[in-house]
């Protein structure tokens, strides 16, 4: 049976979560099917597609991130992309399958004339009958109240990692900073779109906590995107090690479990992962992909290797 609004909890414990983590691979994922198979058609894949509609020159240190201003990562710095551009991508992207499209900017926060040409790609993209998704850094409630009335959907602002973790990773916004604006966007009625990223030192205690941060909002995330870390030359996760990738199938497991009704992404980092781990992410409770060759400034997954995993597994898009 789905789980009904009351039947979601809010309340729960670090130990709680850490002890879903240590469970039995075999029994964790059961658990997670099950949840998952009650709340959702399992096989059925929400597709979006995410661009970069301004790249690099980002304020922000954000350690994993090659758009940050603070690294030589050697990534071109890029203009704000005209709306034409933007909605005829948009166009494309619904044409490959994509029932969303996300619309990324480097910013600390979005101002000036470039946030009313953000504004307008919105409208155009919306008008293809397309949801809308954007993520553009730190929000006040008259620029979430602005974007929801030029038919943005949802709103993306990851936590990355776990509140205690998180110093280790960004100096130049704090997480609280990441709270205030999540809270902003669900006062005015936005889908929340809000996850993390697995490699970035942290242990299974940050992702239980991570994860835990995330279910205990007043409401859970509508799309909680599960990112495995792209390492990056010339940002300082450069040389992470790549986590285990039942570590990672783990978090994907724990996340539905916690979050029954939430759409759980398989985000960045599916270009490295073999066919047999997206299927066990699939099967531990991810309904929900990134299409296209590309994520924003990184590799993904090619449109044409999705369309035959997803045949060979039986999987249809949304």
């Amino acid at each position: 049976m789905a789980a009904s609004d009351q039947e979601l909890r809010h309340d729960w414990t670090q130990d709680e979560v850490e002890a879903l983590f240590a469970l039995p691979f075999n029994d964790l994922l059961f658990r997670s099917h099950t949840i998952h198979r009650a709340n959702f058609d399992p096989n059925r894949i929400q597709v979006s597609r995410l661009i970069s509609i301004k790249t690099g020159a980002c304020p922000e240190d954000c350690s994993y991130c090659p758009q940050s201003a603070h690294y030589a990562s050697g990534l071109e710095k890029e203009k704000l992309l005209a709306v034409e551009e933007v909605v005829a991508a948009a166009a494309k992207a619904k044409e490959d399958g994509a029932s969303r499209f996300c619309m990324g900017a480097a910013w600390r926060g979005p101002k000036g004339d470039d946030f009313e040409v953000a504004v307008a790609m919105i409208e155009g993209v919306k008008a293809l009958g397309m949801e809308t998704c954007a993520t553009f850094g730190l929000l006040d409630k008259w620029q979430a109240s602005r974007l929801k009335d030029a038919g943005l959907d949802y709103y993306n602002h990851n936590i990355d990692t776990s509140p205690e973790h998180y110093p280790e990773v960004i100096s130049t916004r704090t997480f609280q900073d990441r709270l205030d604006t999540l809270e902003v966007v669900r006062d005015v009625g936005l889908h929340v779109c809000s996850g993390g990223i697995i490699g970035l030192g942290e242990g299974r205690t940050d992702r239980a906590r991570m994860l835990m941060t995330l279910a205990n909002m007043p409401k859970h995330p509508d799309s909680v995107p599960i990112n495995l870390l792209i390492p990056i030359q010339g940002t300082p996760l450069a040389d992470s090690p790549r986590p285990d990738s039942f570590d990672f199938i783990r978090t994907i497991a724990v996340a539905r479990i916690i979050m029954p009704r939430s759409f759980v992404r398989l985000s960045a980092g599916r270009e490295g992962m073999s066919e047999e781990m997206q299927a066990l992410c699939f099967f531990a409770g991810a309904n929900s992909v990134f299409c296209g060759e590309k994520l924003l400034t990184a590799r993904n997954a090619a449109p044409n290797q999705d369309k035959s995993l997803f045949g060979r597994l039986g999987l249809s898009p949304m």
